[in-house]
């Protein structure tokens, strides 16, 4: 296997992008990253999506953005696993160059969420759920992750105040970053005072309905330099799966596959939780950050809550979480959402990400899933 390195990321504003289309918003970031990268070619592409068809109307993103994109001919292929088809289609791209199957390839990720209703929206994101068993109930993501948010309050005592903590950390750092769909910062008391969802999750406890796309080049480590920027490599790659339905887990407080993905990718990289320095993590609601952070071993089991509202994740905290704003302030365009990860511990691992610069950065981990925790993906990427 090869070293494996990102010399180039791309990425636009996010938001509702009332006036492009999905073709349109990938092919931007895609142009950006390459002209990052200094490449005009590629080997090879990887789309992650996560439902176009129920989205977008369209399928066979593969072909449709490989032509779109002016590299008509190359193999490209949509990945899926729902909210996670963006750190799935780094994956995929990684191993492509890892195995020398391809020396330039593009990793992209896009979702046009907004142009279908709201019911039909809610429909589209649930079939990333156990449509058999928790679809046909009526039962959505806000409801599932309610149910752990409850289980984690039960078990270990976390409060309203520290879920409402996660939403104000990351508001504040979203206000630092230009490309965020809600770049404002938010209070405690606006947070816990907004309209309830599922209980215990209100609005501001969600992450929105986002359009935007975003992509990243992965290069042979030894192609580093050709765009005069300094180089980041992967280090470990993580991937794992669990049972899809909430109710056939043993625990609703933890997620299996997240401590899974991260364990592999640790092991590969030679790492442990405490190495990193800086983490971007899938905030979907503010209970995943805290169980995520729980279960990546960055802060004690059960100790995410309190360790949100005392700032140990806070931009100059002791383990920084999601300077980039999160899913919850920079938007959840589902299929980009893990690809942009990486566009973040680029930055900042590159020195770039200007007044949210995570200090000494030098070793970052992008963690991405899918539903409820059915899929996960961990990458741990160093400065060289």
């Amino acid at each position: 296997m090869r070293d494996v390195a990102v010399i180039g990321v791309g990425m636009q504003k996010w938001g509702e992008l009332w006036e492009t289309s999905a073709r349109d918003i990938f092919v931007e970031s895609a142009l950006l990253a390459m002209d990052d990268a200094g490449v005009d070619t590629l080997d090879a592409m990887y789309v992650g999506c996560m439902t176009p068809g129920l989205f977008a109307a369209q399928e066979h993103l593969g072909s449709v953005m490989a032509d779109y994109l002016g590299q008509g001919g190359i193999p490209a292929t949509r990945v899926e696993s729902a909210c996670a088809s963006g750190g799935l289609a780094f994956r995929s791209a990684y191993l492509a160059v890892a195995s020398g199957m391809h020396d330039v390839v593009l990793a992209g990720g896009v979702e046009k969420m907004t142009d279908i209703s709201g019911g039909e929206a809610t429909f589209a994101l649930a079939t990333a759920a156990d449509m058999q068993w928790e679809g046909v109930s009526g039962v959505t993501f806000p409801g599932l992750y309610a149910m752990m948010a409850v289980a984690h309050m039960d078990r270990y005592g976390t409060t309203r105040e520290q879920l409402a903590a996660v939403a104000v950390k990351n508001h504040r750092n979203g206000s630092r970053n230009p490309r965020a769909q809600f770049p404002m910062e938010i209070t405690a008391e606006a947070v816990i005072n907004s309209v309830k969802v599922a209980d215990p999750l209100n609005i501001l406890d969600c992450s929105p309905i986002t359009d935007g796309a975003a992509a990243v080049i992965v290069v042979p480590a030894d192609m580093v330099g050709r765009a005069g920027k300094p180089g980041v490599k992967v280090t470990g790659s993580g991937h794992a799966t669990d049972t899809i339905a909430l109710h056939d887990r043993d625990d609703f407080a933890s997620m299996r596959a997240v401590a899974q993905s991260a364990e592999r990718a640790y092991a590969m990289a030679g790492r442990t939780a405490k190495d990193i320095d800086f983490a971007e993590v899938h905030d979907c609601f503010t209970i995943a950050e805290i169980i995520v952070s729980e279960d990546l071993g960055l802060v004690e089991k059960g100790k995410g809550g309190p360790a949100a509202e005392a700032g140990e994740t806070a931009l100059d905290g002791r383990i920084p979480i999601n300077p980039s704003g999160g899913l919850k302030s920079k938007g959840h365009p589902v299929g980009a959402t893990g690809i942009a990860q990486v566009v973040e511990i680029t930055e900042q691992l590159r020195g770039e990400a200007g007044p949210r610069q995570v200090k000494d950065a030098r070793i970052g981990l992008a963690q991405n899933m899918g539903g409820s925790g059915g899929s996960s993906l961990v990458h741990i990427l160093e400065a060289m």
